[in-house]
């Protein structure tokens, strides 16, 4: 679930904190820049592990301040491929069902990868199992607040870069509905369609 990734910046610290230790100044300022951001193609990133080198500083004409190349090694988070999480359900739609890990949302669950026979029920806005026995077909509803176990089988990055400005003739309303439409950097896929997958409460002993 959590990786280390070796990353590289040149860190900016201001004179007013050249009384500090360079290393405790050069930590905040790269937790400041990187922690619960999402670097593409990297992950979802939560904090500063350690600095392995430190260049030299350099102080440039007209910046007092002090710019420092860092080697450093990140905590990030980006489960691989097939490994099992387990979240709570934030909500239902039509696309599926949308979990949450606490410090994570962007996780969804689609329709074709839910236990199957699957609906959709309309009314309570969940998805439902319809568990087959052999006295019949069982309705197991996938509560909004219920613990769930599934596998990542897929991940998404998406380039959230600002670009520049739209053309003159794009409309107000484009806009909006481009602000809308906004993607989130980083969505995790998952599946529970096999068995031991799905609501936790489904496989325990009540």
């Amino acid at each position: 679930m959590f990786v280390l990734v070796e990353m590289t910046d040149t860190v900016r610290i201001p004179p007013w904190q050249f009384e500090r230790k360079l290393n405790e100044s050069i930590a905040e300022e790269l937790n400041k820049k990187l922690a619960n951001k999402v670097v593409y193609n990297v992950g979802l990133c939560i904090c500063l592990y350690d600095i392995t080198k430190l260049e030299d500083s350099y102080i440039f004409p007209g910046d007092g301040a002090s710019h420092t190349k860092v080697h450093f090694r990140y905590v990030v988070f980006h489960p691989f491929l097939d490994e099992i999480l387990i979240g709570q359900i934030k909500s239902c739609s039509q696309d599926g069902v949308h979990v949450s890990i606490g410090f994570f949302d962007d996780i969804v669950i689609p329709p074709e990868s839910l236990q199957q026979p699957a609906k959709f029920d309309e009314a309570e806005q969940v998805w439902v199992w319809e568990y087959e026995t052999e006295e019949g077909a069982h309705d197991l509803y996938m509560d909004i607040g219920e613990e769930i176990r599934f596998r990542v089988v897929d991940e998404t990055f998406v380039d959230t870069s600002p670009t520049g400005p739209s053309s003159a003739e794009a409309s107000t309303s484009n806009a909006m509905e481009e602000v809308q439409k906004k993607e989130a950097p980083y969505t995790l896929v998952g599946s529970i369609s096999e068995p031991g997958l799905g609501l936790l409460s489904w496989w325990t002993n009540s």
